[in-house]
């Protein structure tokens, strides 16, 4: 992780309006991914897709500023979990993809990703069950958000994630999950990783204290199997070692003096967490 410690993990109101214009520039982005995947496309073309939307709107890829990494997106194809990289590798009928973005704009960050799943009307089965996995993983994001909402320390984040997983109806059915342990959120500001950690999953620490200028990426990344995985090749995707399919979500997500606000949402996710009793309040 990179970021500052103690009370400089905490943005002043400024700073947190400064961090509105990236988190929507990126959920932009995404969009227009969303809108423009299917079958016979290529990952490198949804890059490149992506990373037209963040300069026609004033930014750059905060991907691009990683060392050694010159690609607008992450795109995770199946077993693939996150940090894959575009290329020529075509989608087909029921891939289950991960596509993690982000937004550098003035200096100030977003980050976040969706998992699309491809239709392929000849394995419905196929679909639905890489679909449940997919939305398994989107609501335990926004559990892990609701929490945050009514949290006193950071690392309740993490049991909203684990207790949503871990009692979905499907496990009692037979359904396996693994949320990844080697791989969390952070702290999201002027750099696109910072402090603090943020666990998807329950540990001892309580954390930092949850108060107004907090700014946190929160991203469960969980399988449908297996939490173990291993870097391929490239020295930059990481799979599940099974096999496993596997799913991301992510949002960007100020705390402030009036409530929370989703950064990388345009409703600021009101309307994902109005069944979870939570009202997103605008940065004033």
């Amino acid at each position: 992780m990179i970021g500052r410690r103690g009370k400089g993990i905490y943005k002043s109101p400024t700073e947190l309006r400064a961090m509105v214009e990236p988190g929507l520039v990126t959920a932009a982005s995404l969009d227009a991914v969303r809108a423009a995947i299917r079958p016979g496309i290529t990952t490198l073309e949804l890059d490149r897709i992506a990373d037209e939307v963040i300069r026609s709107r004033g930014g750059v890829s905060n991907f691009q500023m990683v060392p050694g990494y010159s690609h607008t997106v992450c795109t995770s194809v199946n077993d693939d979990v996150v940090h894959g990289i575009p290329g020529p590798r075509v989608l087909q009928p029921g891939d289950i993809v991960s596509i993690d973005s982000g937004a550098d704009v003035n200096g100030w960050n977003g980050d976040s990703a969706i998992t699309i799943v491809l239709d392929d009307p000849a394995h419905p089965e196929t679909v639905a069950a890489r679909q449940l996995l997919s939305d398994v993983t989107e609501q335990s994001l926004w559990h892990g958000i609701a929490r945050l909402a009514r949290a006193k320390h950071l690392n309740e984040v993490g049991e909203a994630i684990e207790d949503y997983v871990t009692s979905h109806p499907s496990v009692a059915e037979g359904a396996q999950y693994g949320i990844l342990t080697d791989y969390i959120g952070h702290g999201i500001g002027r750099s696109m990783h910072e402090e603090p950690p943020v666990f998807n999953y329950r540990v001892r620490q309580r954390g930092p204290e949850v108060k107004p200028g907090l700014v946190v990426a929160i991203e469960p990344m969980i399988t449908a199997g297996s939490e173990e995985t291993f870097v391929r090749d490239d020295e930059w995707t990481v799979a599940t070692s099974d096999g496993s399919m596997s799913s991301h979500w992510e949002h960007s997500v100020a705390v402030h003096a009036d409530g929370i606000w989703v950064l990388t949402a345009v409703d600021g996710g009101a309307s994902a967490l109005a069944p979870l009793g939570v009202t997103p309040v605008p940065i004033p």
